[in-house]
């Protein structure tokens, strides 16, 4: 169940709109030579991030670099040739040969460049925080006026071991990044290996750590740093880096996944009714992906545990998207939740229409007789 559902979170789509701009600026993006495998092996670096980013940066009209540590062709982690962005990025032949072809960070001029954009993944855990050229790279980068240091989800993992004088570049700096509570619930498989925590090295290094729910977009703009807590975060953070170098971003559609994590942050903040997103569902749900919602509010329950606001907050996430996603897992779940929100009669209707849909019967009749 949760690698089914875990499958569907990572998502984020958006149908940009080109537009030219002779700004003569210049990015580096740097990704992590470390994976091997599409990630089996080894971890690499995340290709929705890659994409979202590298599609905001081309589209205002920058000019874009790749790096890595080693040079060379890069592996991303497992990804969905579908979204997208992604699909946007496979036919585009002069993107594709960036990663085949990145520039060894030893052979970069860090005075070529106008900002930096550090693309996360679990990979980058493993090489980017000891890559001397890199620091260099940064460094130059730090101390040049106008320039720009941005990263996102694990990206910041180069920053950590960074000196200016006496203090680490970070000192004093709000930012963010893939957070303990990310990392708890989706880095299961390679968190364990990670050389720190990402969250606690930031602080520990004197930054000041900032962060929205799990899996929400969060961006952060502190002096010349731009950060973004999360995949989620990608568009965010691109855009900011955008206007950080004077630029108005371009008007684009958002993706449908970006749509749907902006919905999920306004009912979980309270700034919209669940009646308002009832009502938003029903007239655009061509616009939104159900099954993301629906994986949110499974995370959301999981993540909650003894908080009832939270739980609460979970439920109705899933509840949402019940007249257009059906998963009996999920509803298994509302079930017992229900049942430990002591709301016995709401959990026997769920466990009864699984019963009566020949789903999890066995479950569910040891549901009910718990609840009896």
């Amino acid at each position: 169940m949760k690698k089914t559902i875990l499958s569907i979170v990572f998502i984020l789509p958006v149908i940009l709109f080109s537009q030219t701009k002779d700004v003569n600026k210049k990015v580096l993006m740097v990704v992590s030579s470390y994976g091997k495998d599409m990630g089996a092996a080894r971890p690499g670096y995340e290709f929705d991030e890659f994409s979202q980013a590298y599609l905001i940066f081309k589209n205002n009209g920058l000019s874009v670099d790749v790096a890595s540590p080693k040079g060379g062709k890069v592996e991303a982690d497992e990804f969905n040739q579908e979204k997208p962005y992604n699909k946007i990025l496979l036919e585009d032949k002069s993107a594709l040969s960036l990663l085949d072809h990145t520039i060894a960070t030893a052979d970069i001029n860090a005075a070529d460049y106008d900002a930096i954009y550090i693309v996360g993944g679990k990979g980058a855990m493993f090489d980017l925080p000891y890559d001397p050229a890199l620091q260099d790279i940064i460094s130059s980068l730090y101390t040049k006026e106008g320039a720009i240091i941005s990263s996102v989800c694990h990206g910041p993992a180069a920053f950590v071991n960074i000196k200016n004088g006496d203090d680490y570049i970070i000192n004093g700096i709000e930012l963010t990044s893939f957070c303990n509570i990310e990392e708890e619930l989706f880095g299961k498989k390679w968190v364990k290996e990670f050389p720190f925590s990402l969250e606690t090295k930031l602080e520990s290094r004197g930054a000041i750590f900032r962060q929205t729910d799990f899996m929400l977009s969060k961006v952060v703009v502190s002096g010349k740093f731009v950060t973004g807590q999360n995949p989620f975060s990608t568009t965010g953070s691109a855009e900011a880096v955008v206007a950080s170098l004077g630029l108005t971003p371009v008007k684009r559609e958002l993706y449908n996944d970006e749509r749907s994590a902006y919905l999920m942050q306004e009912v979980l903040d309270e700034t919209k009714t669940i009646a308002w997103a009832e009502g938003e569902l029903a007239e655009n749900k061509a616009k939104y992906d159900m099954p993301l919602i629906a994986a949110y509010g499974y995370y959301k329950i999981l993540a909650s545990s003894e908080d009832n606001e939270g739980l609460l907050k979970g439920v109705a996430l899933v509840e949402l998207t019940s007249p257009y996603f059906f998963n009996e897992n999920l509803q298994l779940l509302l079930a017992k939740t229900y049942a430990s929100l002591d709301n016995k009669a709401k959990a026997r209707d769920i466990a009864n229409d699984l019963i009566a849909k020949n789903l999890l019967e066995e479950e569910s009749e040891k549901l009910l007789e718990e609840l009896n």
